[in-house]
């Protein structure tokens, strides 16, 4: 009787599990509702077009910054339908003497020059830098959560297209994390061994506040 009331149970939950994988092909990002741990809420899949899996933003360069390079990022938020799906892109363009600043992810990312010559590398947690030069249609990876850069070295703008392996990669810069935030001056400046008036100039550039110690 216990083996035909398991049999039974079985029977009736797999055609719903089976049904619920099926319809799980992919998940738009709703960015009408707030995001979870898990990524955003799905778009009803009724309301998909088409337009919704295509993402245009690579057709042009984006704002360039202060460090003469500009980045156009193809994420869960600009493009929803990578929601959940382990990847994002981004279009890099650097203007000649630019850089991409030494920065970090969660994630990998690799990139391939399409137009120019750059540095790229990245620094080890054994304090090992690995870098190269770049000409058009090279391939570089970064390891996950690594420091790691590009500097156009050619006489022409730079175009490179990179890969990560999550659709939420984030991207934390080490200049602009040090000037953004409110923690005071003589406190970064000692846990980085920056003098105090490099400091400033940071926070002055990235909009951190808190410059002295109340």
């Amino acid at each position: 009787m216990k083996f035909f009331k398991i049999i039974v149970l079985f029977t009736l939950f797999v055609p719903f599990s089976i049904a619920e994988f099926n319809v799980v092909d992919y998940c738009v990002s709703n960015l009408k509702l707030p995001k979870t741990p898990a990524g955003y809420p799905c778009v009803n899949p009724d309301k998909l077009t088409s337009d919704d899996f295509v993402f245009t933003g690579f057709r042009n360069s984006g704002n360039f910054t202060i460090f003469n390079s500009a980045v156009v990022p193809a994420t869960d938020e600009t493009f929803p339908a990578l929601n959940g799906l382990d990847l994002a892109m981004s279009r890099i363009d650097i203007a000649v003497g630019g850089v991409v600043p030494i920065h970090t992810h969660r994630v990998s990312e690799i990139i391939i020059v399409i137009e120019g010559t750059i540095i790229a590398g990245f620094i080890g947690t054994n304090n090992t830098a690995y870098y190269k030069i770049l000409n058009k249609y090279d391939v570089m990876i970064f390891p996950h959560t690594l420091l790691h850069f590009q500097v156009n070295v050619g006489d022409t703008p730079a175009l490179a297209f990179v890969s990560l392996n999550s659709a939420n990669p984030g991207f934390q810069t080490v200049s602009v994390a040090l000037g953004a935030n409110d923690l005071p001056t003589e406190i970064i400046s000692k846990i980085t061994l920056l003098d105090e008036q490099q400091v400033r100039r940071l926070k002055s550039i990235f909009g951190g506040t808190n410059q002295y110690i109340a």
